[in-house]
């Protein structure tokens, strides 16, 4: 993936998380104790069936399309935004710890598994 579009995804996910923060006063709208328990349930399913599975995979991509769900409580990203958030994960030291807590190689593996699902553009409306 080149750096022209990887920023471009940076530059999307700032973009569209800004203008929804603006409109939703901060995402008052999101049960954040649930949304934070749902990621929670989401990432022990992906960690346990990570080793032995591609990013790729019908059932890999069926647990991602479950955190676009999740993601889609606070705003429904564009194709762009969600591989940007991928790309957030990977390079805020905080989300990376955070992720890789629940398996070495979550962020890489996750980041993949989003990739993918946003080039199949399921669910996206833009």
């Amino acid at each position: 993936m080149g750096n022209q579009y990887e920023e471009e995804c940076r530059r999307s996910l700032a973009e569209e998380q800004a203008k929804s923060l603006a409109e939703t006063n901060n995402w008052e709208h999101v049960d954040r104790p649930q949304v934070h328990q749902d990621w929670d349930v989401l990432y022990r399913e992906i960690a346990a069936c990570l080793d032995g599975s591609l990013p790729g995979d019908p059932r890999i991509q069926e647990l991602v399309g479950r955190h676009f769900g999740i993601a889609c409580r606070f705003y429904a990203p564009s194709r762009q935004a969600y591989v940007g958030m991928a790309l957030f994960y990977a390079e805020d030291d905080a989300m990376r710890e955070f992720h890789n807590s629940y398996h070495p190689r979550m962020v890489e593996f996750l980041g993949e598994a989003m990739r993918i699902f946003a080039e199949r553009g399921i669910g996206f409306t833009s």
